[in-house]
């Protein structure tokens, strides 16, 4: 895996304003998520993935090209931290016809990431 961009709100905008490629994007998902790439055996390590992702999905999914990941990933939102979007980035949604189930699932991972970020310990 490249590097990848870090988890704050810069990034998020980022994601939102499609300045960050999808691949990316899944990829920042699939790293809070817990999977990890062994490239010494080409493989796809799940064993730091919960067990109702390890379950559904043993490799990671494809949460901007694919909807059943990625309402799986809303329905892991807590309820109080389904607003991120708004409520930390001030981010009013798309305007009609600027946007479409890509545009929705990209901002669906951004406000999973925020929530992620949200529920980090802090040092």
């Amino acid at each position: 895996m490249s590097e990848l961009p870090p988890l704050n709100t810069d990034t998020m905008w980022a994601i939102i304003k499609e300045e960050i490629d999808d691949d990316t994007v899944n990829q920042l998902v699939w790293h809070c998520l817990g999977y990890r790439y062994d490239t010494a055996t080409q493989q796809w390590d799940n064993s730091q993935v919960a067990p109702e992702w390890q379950e559904a999905y043993p490799e990671p999914p494809n949460f901007i090209e694919n909807r059943p990941p990625t309402v799986k990933l809303t329905r892991s939102i807590p309820k109080e931290n389904k607003q991120l979007l708004k409520e930390q980035l001030g981010f009013k949604g798309y305007k009609i016809g600027e946007f479409g189930p890509r545009q929705t699932r990209r901002a669906t991972a951004a406000n999973w990431l925020l929530s992620y970020m949200k529920q980090l310990p802090v040092d």
